[in-house]
């Protein structure tokens, strides 16, 4: 996933953690080995190269994100959309690699042909999904967040009574730390560490409990790159072809697992600021949005600005309040 894994847990004194430690490993391993944009023979990427009209199966824990993330795409109308595959690589933000770059207009609109999530089409009973022709799945958006639910199932399936799951920045914890205490996480306010110190300082801490609950974080400050004086964020809106105009700098959703908290952050990110907001507060998602003072993704002037301000819609406050 091109990230690390961190796992706090409670155990007995003396306890044997290497067991543990292999079957964390061997978990995501098995996700990256399904869901991976970056390896050759992930099923992922066997399903983006199989030929038009072939039905693929696909192990029963891809299937099931896939099918969570096209929800998604349908409820945030395309604003997360597991079919953006074709746009990331295109800006030089996927496998191909690249720093980044500007694709021409042509490029653009050839690349919006083969996205669309409605183009996904499931087979409930044999778990399999169609290749249309031409669909490149990236659950980038989704798939960090599935992890880090997987590893906390494994977790308590060996029997371990609490335990805080974080994989690149995607968390979900569980139980009670042995003084009795949640695990406590501290969400990210100004997540580039170039911007200055006063101004994050600024901004008011936001510390959560997490027992039963996932914690994720999406933004522009993230994967980005600048040209002719304009900034562009790995944040693709795939209803537009492009990277998101004024994109907030951080959204945290807060939610009962990590793989929806992942796929909103990403969501309500695309959306911005101001309809991510008023989405996410009709929709009860508890949710905080960090709004950088200067322009973002597409804007002009230096990346990310010098001021930051904050917005939480009233599910996250009352989260925050517990």
């Amino acid at each position: 996933m091109g990230t690390r894994w961190q796992v706090s847990l409670a155990a007995a004194a003396g306890a044997d953690l290497h067991p543990l430690h292999a079957g964390i490993q061997a978990t995501l391993e098995r996700v990256v080995a399904q869901m991976s944009s970056w390896e050759f023979d992930s099923d992922l990427c066997r399903y983006n190269r199989a030929p038009a009209g072939s039905w693929q199966t696909l192990p029963q824990p891809f299937f099931e994100v896939l099918r969570a993330s096209l929800r998604v795409a349908e409820a945030s109308d395309g604003a997360c959309d597991p079919t953006v595959a074709p746009l990331v690589d295109l800006w030089g933000f996927g496998p191909s690699g690249g720093a980044g770059r500007i694709p021409d207009a042509a490029a653009v609109a050839a690349a919006r042909t083969r996205v669309g999530w409605r183009r996904v089409v499931l087979d409930e009973t044999g778990q399999r999904a169609l290749q249309a022709g031409g669909v490149a799945l990236d659950l980038s958006g989704i798939a960090k967040g599935h992890g880090v639910d997987a590893v906390a199932a494994w977790l308590c399936a060996q029997g371990v009574p609490a335990a805080l799951v974080e994989v690149g920045g995607e968390l979900y914890g569980y139980g009670r730390k042995p003084d009795g205490r949640p695990w406590r996480v501290l969400v990210e306010a100004w997540p580039d560490e170039g911007d200055c110190d006063d101004d994050r300082d600024a901004l008011p801490p936001c510390v959560l409990a997490l027992d039963g609950r996932a914690v994720a974080t999406s933004g522009d400050h993230w994967h980005r790159f600048a040209h002719d004086g304009r900034v562009f964020a790995h944040s693709i809106d795939p209803r537009s072809g492009a990277p998101v105009a004024h994109a907030p700098a951080a959204v945290t959703v807060v939610a009962d697992d990590a793989l929806h908290a992942d796929a909103w952050a990403t969501a309500l990110t695309v959306m911005g600021a101001d309809a991510g907001f008023d989405f996410a507060t009709a929709r009860g998602i508890a949710a905080r949005f960090v709004i950088s003072g200067g322009d973002n993704a597409g804007g002009s002037g230096a990346a990310g600005g010098n001021t930051a301000s904050v917005r939480a819609t009233s599910s996250f406050l009352a989260v925050q309040a517990q």
